[in-house]
């Protein structure tokens, strides 16, 4: 009967502090795995915005081009509505949507002639070292300030 009550009462006491350890020690390294694969997917899933918005106003500048043979507004030069915008936020506040003053005229800034933006990286998002900022032009020519592939960017 002695033998019989010591094993009932080592089943009934509970969790030792060595097995605690050993779950807690298992818990840390799954988090260490999960949180920077987590991140990542997040990280990329935030690019999608980006690429979305500098598209749309795109649209909207080749519409306006449509109308007048230009992408500002004719008179006095006014530029179109989506030029007018800018810069703008994305709705997900992850990137800012303007004008890129960087590449050579005519495809800086907006003018007459062609158009340039960039979707320059918010918050958080500023730590994408991959892609960085996302830029477009009138000639659809796509690109990034970050130190990956512009096409490898632009496709995921």
């Amino acid at each position: 009967m002695a033998a019989g009550s010591l094993t009932r009462a080592r089943c009934a006491a509970g969790v030792t502090l060595l097995e605690l350890l050993i779950t807690l020690a298992i818990l840390g390294i799954l988090t260490a795995i999960a949180v920077p694969s987590y991140r990542s997917y997040v990280v990329r899933a935030n690019r999608t915005d980006a690429k979305a918005a500098l598209m749309s106003a795109a649209e909207a500048l080749e519409r306006c081009y449509t109308r007048n043979n230009s992408y500002v507004d004719a008179p006095p030069n006014a530029p179109c509505a989506t030029a007018s915008s800018l810069p703008y936020t994305v709705a997900t506040g992850d990137y800012q949507i303007s004008a890129d003053p960087g590449p050579p005229a005519p495809h800086s800034g907006i003018n007459a002639q062609g158009f340039a933006l960039i979707a320059t990286p918010l918050g958080p998002q500023a730590q994408d070292l991959t892609c960085g900022s996302f830029t477009l032009d009138d000639t659809n020519q796509r690109g990034v300030t970050g130190r990956g592939a512009a096409a490898d960017c632009w496709a995921r």
